[in-house]
């Protein structure tokens, strides 16, 4: 009886450890594996393109994620503190153009590192480039453009090449509190983006309307941002990406929802636009 029983216990530990062997295996943490992909990414870049005019160095790093996944509302999964949310493997619109530009702007410098990248997707997400909790993420587009002008990384053209004021009060955040569980859990949180709200529509904006977007191409770049003016109540805009031009179209590089993926759209950017009811039009910021 000793005997089975002495068994009985060495099959017990072997089990015990068939199953716990899986569990080191995968001891590192999904940051780890993202960290390891955007390393992996800047060493597979080409060191000429350095010598290049940024707008292009853009279109080859936002090329280099085609076919990536849509993952959207990857910046809120960490609910309790706000950090820097470092994820390549599904992008969402907003993160597609972070992450390309943080890229495209290191590569331009000749600092293609990790850390130099960090510091850049921190400098661009986040108000005057910091971390300060949860309302210094440049939540709303039109409020990204303006801080982002401000630190020299873009600058605003639409109204310079011949956009119309766009009136529209921004709200939405602070008018769906229940829908951001930072804000429903923290009212100091509301209160701040009320007063980020304030600020906001006490300035100029201006826009392309979608049916007259093709008198425009011409002063359009590859490279160039555009955000997609909305009639949604209380939002500024809704999508973002980048111009995509070629010899005789001007098309649309975006983490597209429909798609699932990063991709150059079919269709030039007006016949986009026009499928799209709620998109009256583009805002466009040149990255300097």
């Amino acid at each position: 009886m000793q005997g089975i029983n002495y068994y009985k216990r060495i099959a017990v530990l072997l089990a015990l450890a068939v199953f716990l062997i899986p569990l080191n295996l995968n001891s590192g943490t999904d940051e780890d594996s993202e960290i390891k992909a955007v390393k992996k990414k800047l060493k597979s870049f080409d060191a000429s393109w350095s010598d290049l005019e940024i707008n292009q160095i853009i279109i080859n790093v936002g090329k280099s994620f085609l076919g990536t996944e849509y993952v959207a509302g990857t910046l809120d999964k960490n609910t309790s503190e706000e950090k820097l949310v470092i994820k390549i493997s599904g992008l969402d619109c907003v993160t597609f153009v972070e992450n390309t530009l943080a890229m495209a702007r290191i590569i331009r410098k000749g600092t293609v590192d990790f850390d130099s990248y960090k510091n850049e997707l921190t400098k661009i997400r986040y108000r005057n480039g910091e971390i300060e909790g949860y309302t210094s993420r440049l939540h709303y587009y039109t409020d990204w453009i303006y801080d982002n002008e401000k630190k020299g990384i873009v600058t605003d053209i639409t109204k310079s090449i011949g956009g119309i004021p766009y009136y529209k009060k921004i709200n939405f955040m602070s008018s769906h509190v229940n829908s951001y569980k930072q804000l429903s859990e923290n009212p100091e949180y509301a209160d701040e983006m009320k007063a980020i709200e304030k600020a906001m529509n006490r300035r100029d904006l201006y826009y392309i309307k979608k049916n007259e977007v093709d008198n425009y191409y011409d002063a359009l770049e590859s490279g160039d941002i555009i955000a997609t003016t909305t009639n949604i109540e209380g939002l500024d805009v809704t999508h973002t990406g980048f111009i995509y031009k070629t010899k005789s179209k001007t098309l649309f590089l975006h983490a597209s929802i429909t798609k699932g993926e990063i991709i150059i759209s079919k269709e030039e950017l007006k016949e986009y636009l026009q499928s799209n009811k709620k998109q009256t039009g583009i805002i466009v910021a040149r990255p300097q």
